[in-house]
């Protein structure tokens, strides 16, 4: 059965469903009541009408904020710009080629992908190395080491042209691995002639930072002084519990409410801007300047993992992803913990695979494995689940599921739409260059600008002449501003799901 909705304009009733419910700039003759209508259908009668005062909340719950206080935390700063450093991966592995007649590698990256500089390797002349091509891994002593070219020999063949140890081909790709060293009786050790461009000396460990800087987020509500003192018919109910019969206080809280969802959308969706070709250069900051703030879904998507599902339609549909998730994530940190915040659609696909594994899922229901009984509610949810050595559980992330959010956005958008993330659980130790010391924080956490002076974590201030009076001005004015950005640490460990 399908379901549809009949807007304006549909054959059937006109506007029967009320689907529009964003508030519009303009003022439309809809929003008042109409005095000069006939005796049989306005209020131009003596007889008074049955008034149904209160308003009706048919859209359930309309904010989405509530997903970062779960996961993250939020915690000062003073800057325009925040620097952390996260740890490197502590042992070397780098991807290459491999000439099969001489056994030298040449190495172009890091294990994950990084571009690996001329001499900034850690491979040194004695070290015992691993070299992996499409043919097999080969156990192989260093003997000689000049800018990124390792030369590497065999422990267990004899020739390595004539063997093809390393494969068929003069530039196979490989990838090598250092395991240990081997040094003959009475020889230096690897700080050999103290050089780093000789095959010697020490390696030094890698050092990465990550910077974001905070934007600037404003809205403001205005009312008359009239309009302050005007009461309605209708009794109104919002989110931040205003209720009564003044229209101007629902208008207030919507405004606040939907501010507060905007804080929380900018740290999922913003992007940091190309300061100097960007259309939106100069239109926040002068020409040339930086602008936007690196978000969560940008972070994962830069630094992190995407996974598209085994089908390339809806992740999570099967064990074989799930197990290519556990193996991307055992290359990373290996956090056995990870909240999945996810839309609806994928969220019961999930619960049809789990189903699935029952051997009584095709053919009834089984009452003891999902602890179900003949007299309760059939219970076909699950809300998270064990695989390998790795806990999942899942959360309908709201924000994905309203057709006003991002809900909207990807069912419209069908190329990369996102269906959910996961996100690790505990915290990670990072070194903090404000502090000067290394701290343990949330993987997710908010740093927002404040001082003695000013607290920009959530703002408001009221002008006008309407209350405490500081202009001339009759109306009321309530103005909100925040400054903040988001922390995404170790984002190699989160997973984005589209």
């Amino acid at each position: 059965m399908a379901i549809s909705n009949p807007g304006p304009g549909h054959s059937g009733v006109a506007g029967s469903l009320n689907s529009v419910p964003a508030p519009v700039k303009a003022t439309l003759a809809s929003n008042y009541i109409d005095f000069t209508a006939t005796a049989t259908a306005g209020w131009a009668q003596q007889y008074l009408p049955d008034l149904m005062e209160k308003e009706a909340e048919v859209f359930g719950p309309r904010t989405i904020s509530g997903f970062l206080s779960q996961v993250g935390a939020e915690e000062a700063m003073t800057s325009d710009q925040v620097v952390w450093s996260e740890q490197g991966r502590l042992h070397l592995s780098y991807i290459g080629t491999v000439n099969n007649t001489t056994g030298v590698v040449s190495i172009t990256t890091d294990i994950d992908g990084n571009s690996v500089a001329t001499d900034k390797h850690g491979v040194r002349i004695n070290d015992m190395v691993v070299v992996a091509t499409s043919e097999g891994a080969i156990k192989c002593l260093v003997t000689a080491v000049s800018n990124n070219d390792v030369t590497c020999k065999p422990y267990e063949v004899e020739n390595i042209d004539d063997a093809t140890a390393f494969g068929t081909g003069t530039s196979n790709a490989c990838t090598l691995l250092v395991f240990g060293s081997e040094f003959g009786k009475a020889t230096n050790d690897q700080g050999g002639t103290a050089s780093s461009t000789d095959g010697f000396g020490n390696v030094e460990p890698s050092f990465k930072t990550f910077t974001n800087k905070p934007i600037i987020l404003k809205d403001y509500y205005e009312v008359s002084g009239s309009d302050v003192s005007q009461i309605g018919w209708v009794e109104i109910s919002g989110e931040a519990g205003q209720n009564g019969y003044l229209w101007y206080l629902k208008a207030e809280g919507d405004t606040r409410a939907r501010f507060t969802d905007y804080i929380e959308m900018a740290m999922l969706e913003s992007v940091l801007g190309i300061a100097g070709s960007s259309t939106a250069d100069g239109t926040v900051n002068g020409a040339g300047e930086s602008f936007g703030t690196e978000g969560l879904f940008a972070a994962i998507q830069t630094r992190g993992n995407v996974t598209t599902g085994v089908t390339g339609v809806n992740p999570g549909t099967d064990l074989a992803e799930f197990d290519a998730i556990l193996a991307e994530f055992d290359k990373q940190g290996a956090i056995e913990e990870y909240m999945m915040f996810i839309n609806r659609n994928t969220s019961l696909a999930m619960d049809d695979m789990l189903a699935s594994m029952n051997s009584y899922g095709a053919g009834g229901t089984s009452y003891g494995v999902f602890n179900n009984s003949e007299d309760m509610a059939l219970n076909l949810g699950f809300t998270g689940f064990r695989r390998g050595s790795y806990d999942f559980y899942k959360s309908d992330f709201r924000y994905l599921n309203d057709q006003a959010t991002r809900g909207g956005i990807n069912s419209r958008n069908a190329v990369d739409p996102i269906r959910g993330v996961m996100i690790p659980a505990g915290t990670s130790s990072v070194y903090d260059q404000t502090v000067g010391a290394s701290m343990k924080r949330p993987f997710l956490h908010v740093r927002y600008r404040a001082s003695q002076t000013d607290d920009r974590r959530m703002k408001t201030w009221t002008t006008g002449s309407v209350g405490a009076a500081t202009t001339g001005l009759d109306v009321m004015q309530v103005h909100y501003l925040s400054e903040r950005c988001l922390i995404t640490q170790g984002a190699n460990n989160f997973m984005l799901m589209q």
